[in-house]
């Protein structure tokens, strides 16, 4: 019996050295099993579906997009220089008139009795004058005699002096009698539009008041103002002082209609520093005053245009940890990573700068889970044998449109 207890010991240690080591072999079968289906997909994982499209060279219009006012040329506040009651008023509210034009009247009657005394006065210092000039004449002719002292004769040529200074006097205030008649006759200053009307008929008018008769706006040719930022000023100041014609189109307040076209016309002499920009005015002939003066419109600022750039659609650049980047598609199937520096965009179509030739097949769809070496197939392919759609098709360039970028932008 123990003999039997000896002999079952290195049995059963056997065994479970056997048993361990299946457990060992199972476990490395199951790993290389898992191991072996988790590549299996990823060597049989179709490839990427893109849209593509070919970058080409063409010309590139720089825009610089902004808000503006629209600025009357001149706006006058028509003042009375005198005091009187209004006896007219002949214009109509809202009517464009002409510069010179009668707009009002004040009652002249009491500027038309100053200057009769100013008249009647001038005829006595007249008369004063003739009789003075008389005795002088005669006191010279004493005076060569010796027969009146020479103080007599100084006296008199004084006298004289101070007659024609009077009567110089009388004579101004005969101008000032005619001006105060003019200013009873109020007309427009400047050719433009009136306003409403801000007194009627009967008003009792000052010359300290400060409403006035009425407003008049220039608005034939009229002036858009904007602001440059600071950043783009430097290639708009060097076209403008090279005489450069640089030109301004505005659209209404949500950009689906261009109203007028213009010319930068003038840039202020400082910075504001609330936000960073210098103000300019682009004038505009209005001739159909579609413009309206503190309408705010949409301006846009053709700054330069680059001539033979390299243009992609715009949804093909791509923005990362790489910077700013497409995805090119190679002849091989794949998908390649290819860093580019950006120039301005029409929404449409950007500019590569550098880091792409034209004729280069670019992804313009399809990127979500796209990476560099990744395998592409165009959209619309086929079989070998088949017909393969042609990239930058009616569809891929329907995809191209994008949103107007920022950073700097072009005219469509």
């Amino acid at each position: 019996m123990s003999a039997d207890f000896r002999s079952a010991g290195p049995i059963r240690k056997k065994r479970g050295w056997i048993i361990a080591l299946v457990v060992l072999i199972a476990a490395i079968v199951l790993v290389a099993f898992h191991l072996r289906g988790a590549k299996q997909p990823m060597r049989g994982m179709p490839p990427q579906v893109v849209s593509v499209a070919q970058a080409a060279s063409g010309d590139m219009p720089v825009v610089l997009d902004e808000l503006g006012t629209v600025t009357p040329q001149a706006t006058v506040t028509v003042l009375p220089q005198l005091s009187g009651y209004l006896t007219e008023v002949a214009y109509k509210e809202g009517q464009d008139v002409q510069k010179g034009q009668f707009l009002a009247q004040i009652d002249p009657r009491q500027y038309q009795i100053n200057k009769q005394t100013a008249q009647a006065q001038l005829e006595k210092d007249q008369a004063v004058l003739a009789q003075a000039r008389t005795d002088l004449e005669r006191y010279r002719k004493m005076a060569a005699q010796q027969l009146i002292a020479e103080q007599t004769f100084a006296d008199q040529q004084s006298t004289v002096q101070q007659a024609e200074a009077t009567v110089k006097a009388d004579k101004a205030a005969i101008a000032q009698a005619d001006l105060d008649l003019a200013y009873c006759h109020i007309t427009a200053p400047v050719s433009g539009r009136a306003g409403l009307r801000l007194v009627d008929v009967g008003n009792y008018v000052t010359a300290s008041g400060s409403s006035g008769i009425v407003v008049i706006t220039t608005v034939k040719p009229i002036m858009v103002q904007f602001g440059i930022p600071q950043n783009e000023l430097g290639p708009v100041l060097q076209r403008f002082n090279g005489d450069a014609k640089l030109p301004v189109t505005v659209f209404n307040s949500d950009n689906s209609k261009q109203l007028a076209t213009g010319t930068l016309y003038a840039i202020g002499n400082q910075m504001e520093a609330s936000n960073g920009r210098v103000n300019v005015r682009a004038t505009f002939a209005n001739d159909d005053e579609v413009l309206f003066p503190n309408e705010f419109v949409n301006v846009r600022l053709l700054v330069d245009t680059l001539h033979g750039v390299v243009l992609v659609p715009t949804p093909a650049v791509q923005n990362g940890a790489p910077g700013d980047y497409v995805y090119i598609a190679n002849a091989d199937g794949t998908a390649a990573v290819q860093k580019v520096t950006l120039g301005p965009s029409d929404g449409k179509h950007t500019a590569i700068l550098s880091g792409l030739k034209p004729g280069q097949t670019v992804v313009i769809d399809g990127m979500d889970r796209l990476s560099d070496g990744a395998k592409i197939k165009v959209a619309g392919a086929q079989a070998p044998g088949g017909n393969a759609q042609a990239p930058g098709d009616d569809a891929t360039a329907a995809r191209a449109g994008g949103k107007h970028g920022r950073r700097a932008t072009a005219q469509s």
